[in-house]
């Protein structure tokens, strides 16, 4: 029989945390660049948009948690960018911008960070 320690098991759940998120960034990635190529105007980019803004604003509760075990200042400074993804997003969406290329670049930062 395994034994593991509370340690081995919170570092695991952290790992799979992190993996999900990568995983959840890489789709919303995917999801932007297939709207960039096809218009702000597209059902693509509805899809996108929404993703988008559900996946940030899922990170942004996460990271306004207490019990959030990242350094304040990191939290500080993730909760920053997630504001600007989603009104950037949300620009987009109006019709007030036209452009993919920040949001995509901005979450490929965020994501390859996590590894």
């Amino acid at each position: 029989m395994y034994q593991f320690s509370y340690a081995d098991i919170q570092t695991d759940s952290v790992a799979d945390a992190r993996d999900r998120e990568r995983q959840v960034l890489s789709r919303s990635i995917e999801l932007l660049t297939r709207a960039s190529a096809v218009g702000p105007n597209s059902n693509e980019a509805i899809e996108a948009l929404n993703f988008a803004n559900r996946v940030w604003t899922s990170l942004l509760d996460d990271l306004g948690n207490p019990e959030n075990a990242l350094p304040k200042e990191l939290r500080a400074n993730l909760i920053s960018i997630g504001l600007w993804v989603l009104r950037e997003a949300e620009d987009v969406r109006q019709g007030r911008a036209d452009n993919f290329d920040g949001l995509i670049e901005v979450s490929q930062i965020i994501r390859d960070g996590l590894q």
